[in-house]
């Protein structure tokens, strides 16, 4: 995995035009945020954080998404006990 990460490294540096450590740096970037916005979530969902907060940490749109995804898989779970 170590080869196939350092491979994908070199080729998007080539790509871009960049130096390999930007890349890294990039890439630690975003999966940060990611993470970042995946436990400010999951807190707001386990009702750890309020509303206005989470908003506050990642945007209006990532908290609306949430609740409807949310939303659905309780109607999926809901169908199933009651199918």
């Amino acid at each position: 995995m170590a080869a196939e990460i350092s491979d994908r490294v070199r080729e998007l540096a080539e790509a871009r035009g960049l130096p390999e450590s930007e890349v890294f740096e990039q890439a630690l970037e975003r999966g940060l945020e990611d993470l970042w916005e995946d436990l400010v979530l999951a807190r707001y969902l386990d009702d750890e954080l309020a509303r206005e907060k989470a908003i506050e940490r990642v945007d209006r749109t990532k908290v609306e998404r949430a609740e409807r995804e949310r939303g659905v898989v309780e109607e999926d779970v809901d169908w199933g006990l009651n199918a």
